[in-house]
């Protein structure tokens, strides 16, 4: 059975960085949240189609050059 889980007197300064990885994640706060407890707790949700697509999308990426180009800078960076 579900539990609801509470936590008081959050930073502001968290909650904004909080608010602000939700939605870069496309995700609504409670969504994010749940993520990262799910991480924690070393449970791994399958990644769907959707979720992946919004991933790629959040790069900004608009041709196969520029994921080229993103691919060598993080290969000549190693």
């Amino acid at each position: 059975m579900p539990i609801t889980l509470s936590i008081k007197n959050v930073p502001d300064e968290i909650a904004a960085k909080l608010r602000a990885k939700a939605a870069r994640n496309h995700r609504s706060l409670q969504g994010e949240l749940m993520t990262i407890i799910e991480e924690a707790a070393g449970i791994r949700s399958p990644l769907s189609p959707t979720d992946f697509l919004a991933g790629v999308r959040s790069l900004g990426l608009r041709t196969p050059a520029e994921s080229r180009s993103m691919v060598r800078e993080d290969r000549n960076g190693r």
